[in-house]
């Protein structure tokens, strides 16, 4: 099991044990890929097997028709000479028709296992933990959706077939010259030695150089993955000149790897032609003394040398072709080392029903710590009653944040029990526990679409009438009205029409239509002004006291914020400090007491004169 992108993935020279686990990983993934479409395989397999069978049958006809045909057509037979003619154009017809057929049998086969792949590498990536994706950056992520199924897409459109068609032809070709005569068929045997270890001094350094070409590539998608994300911050703090070099250095290594990739293939692809040629000129020669002596007839000498020649010509095909292969088989290791990380947050087994939840929360000796590191949260026991309204107050990284993520469940806890309304977190079905509890960050992202279809993302199927209504009691009716389309407007990629104050309301009105029992506001309104937070709070009280459009009993509520105009409607504030709350009460009571939440607000009403 890997563990979010580790060290092995990304290194270009792995160890021993390592490669074969990985390759055996990548052989699993494909066998797994090629299961659900075995037959179209096996088919496919047999007629690049019959294609090449009578692709090399035309020599051995030639040399039939010279040693044989011939004589017999001077003696005054035709039939001999027509029966070569017509195998020959037979052969020819098969070959070319055999070979359409795989060719387009082997495009289906290669799209159907690419779609296959492709819808899994995006739903087993969307299942992931929130862990998993705070480590593997997301530049990686795209790297595996673009680049690398890429790679294994000119593989399997083309590549396969082709490596496949040559080696049997080779096959098959060895076979008929062996049949023809043995003793140029030890001669041909005997150039595949230099052959095979050319070939195995290729494999071996150019395994390595594509592994670092697929890494490389990786890091320069993410470079400009970030720079383009972050382009305000950019633009910002005047980051262009060096973001540029840092892309030019990226570059360059991309660059070197790839001239050394292709270095590589300059001294492979010519050592194979040098090989074959001295192979076909040894064959004529000595062949050619055999005719002389009458020990070999002057057609099985022609056949052998255009077999021979034949047998050569699939290999510059090939190397070029083994290029794609090691490139998808290093995106094939990336791709299936995705694949094998593990959810943290799993489904359970025997979920528990939780059809009305109140949202009653209680923290029962729990502990948590991220990953392997320190623990952040040590023992807690914590109970929130239903429909309570609890504000999280502390420095930034006191472990508010955690605690808020530990109630959505983006994390299990260590050890002890996190319970809603009694029922263990882990024990709820995923679809019930997204309905009872609802979280809104700070980031409020808006996918491409109408404003209607990201506030619809609250509860799908709500009608226009529900989601103005939601719209409405966060404040946000008005300016949604005057978009130029209203709610049809579309808000483009991350809601690029819209401001962030605007964006951020947008996202309170689809998490209001949600309705759930628990809403988790992480500050969820640092991106509003003044007016436009006035107007979300008072849409928020009126929703968590079971007023306003949705009326229902008051839901409990989760609020982290630093600004203290938002903890000020709470019913309760708890202090959170190193993971444990040292201070719990109403807002009123821990002012009146002196503690750290009295010098908080305190520092807040002097920041306001």
């Amino acid at each position: 099991m890997s563990t979010f992108g580790t060290s092995n993935e990304d290194n270009a020279h792995l160890s021993r044990s390592d490669s074969k686990a990985v390759r055996r990983r990548s052989l699993a993934l494909l066998g797994s890929l090629i299961r659900p479409v075995r037959v179209r395989f096996w088919l496919t397999l047999a007629m690049v097997v019959l294609s090449q069978a009578t692709r090399v049958a035309g020599p051995a006809i030639i040399a039939f028709g010279i040693d044989h045909a011939l004589p017999a057509l001077q003696a005054g037979s035709n039939g001999p000479l027509v029966l070569a003619g017509a195998l020959y154009l037979a052969a020819a017809v098969a070959t070319a028709a055999l070979t359409a057929l795989y060719v387009t049998s082997t495009a289906r086969l290669s799209q159907a296992m690419l779609l296959d792949l492709r819808l899994r590498v995006f739903r087993h990536t969307q299942r992931l933990s929130l862990e998993f994706h705070e480590k593997y950056t997301s530049g990686r992520i795209i790297a595996r959706q673009t680049s690398d199924l890429e790679a294994l897409r000119e593989l399997l459109d083309s590549g396969v077939s082709s490596l496949a068609s040559g080696l049997l032809f080779m096959v098959f070709t060895a076979i008929t010259v062996f049949a023809l005569d043995w003793r140029s068929g030890l001669i041909m045997l005997a150039a595949g030695i230099p052959m095979f270890f050319l070939a195995r001094w290729y494999q071996k350094h150019s395994q390595i150089a594509f592994r670092e070409s697929r890494v490389v590539s990786a890091r320069l998608i993410v470079h400009f993955v970030e720079t383009m994300t972050g382009i305000r911050a950019v633009k910002a703090f005047r980051k262009e000149k060096e973001n540029a070099q840092r892309y030019g250095e990226l570059s360059e290594d991309y660059r070197r790897v790839t001239v050394r990739s292709i270095n590589l293939n300059g001294i492979f692809q010519p050592g194979l032609v040098l090989i074959g040629n001295v192979c076909v000129a040894v064959v004529l020669l000595f062949g050619g003394f055999r005719v002389l002596g009458g020990d070999l007839a002057v057609g099985v000498l022609l056949a052998l040398i255009l077999s021979t020649k034949r047998f050569f010509q699939p290999v510059d095909q090939m190397a070029m072709f083994y290029n794609s292969f090691q490139s998808a088989q290093a995106a094939l290791e990336k791709v299936s080392g995705l694949l094998e990380e593990v959810p943290t947050v799993r489904p359970p087994k025997n979920p528990v029903p939780l059809p009305h939840a109140r949202g009653e929360i209680a923290f029962r000796d729990v502990e948590f710590g991220y990953g392997a590191g320190t623990v952040v949260v040590p023992r807690l026991n914590l109970h929130i009653p239903a429909g309570q309204t609890v504000a999280l107050v502390g420095q930034t990284g006191a472990g508010k944040s955690t605690l808020a993520k530990l109630i959505a469940r983006f994390y299990d806890v260590t050890s002890g029990s996190l319970t809603l309304d009694g029922v263990e977190l882990r024990d709820l079905d995923g679809a019930e526990l997204r309905r009872a509890v609802v979280m809104v960050t700070q980031e409020a992202f808006l996918f491409s679409g109408s404003v209607a279809d990201n506030i619809a993302l609250g509860r799908p199927g709500a009608s226009r009438g529900e989601i103005e209504a939601a719209a409405r009691a966060v404040g946000a009716h008005e300016f949604i009205a005057a978009l130029p389309e209203g709610y049809d407007t579309d808000v483009n990629k991350r809601g690029g029409r819209v401001s962030a104050g605007q964006r951020q309301l947008i996202s309170f009105a689809r998490a209001f239509l949600a309705a759930p029992a628990v809403l988790i506001l992480d500050e969820a309104t640092s991106s509003l002004d003044i007016p436009s937070e006035r107007l979300v709070q008072a849409g928020l009280s009126s929703l968590l006291a079971g007023t306003g459009t949705e009326a229902r009993s008051a839901r409990t509520a989760i609020i982290i914020a630093h600004r203290l105009s938002t903890v000020e409607s709470a019913d309760r504030v708890l202090v959170i400090h190193d993971g444990k709350v040292v201070e719990d009460g109403t807002p009123a009571e821990l002012i009146s007491s002196g503690g750290r939440f009295a010098a908080l607000h305190g520092a807040w009403r002097e920041s306001l004169v």
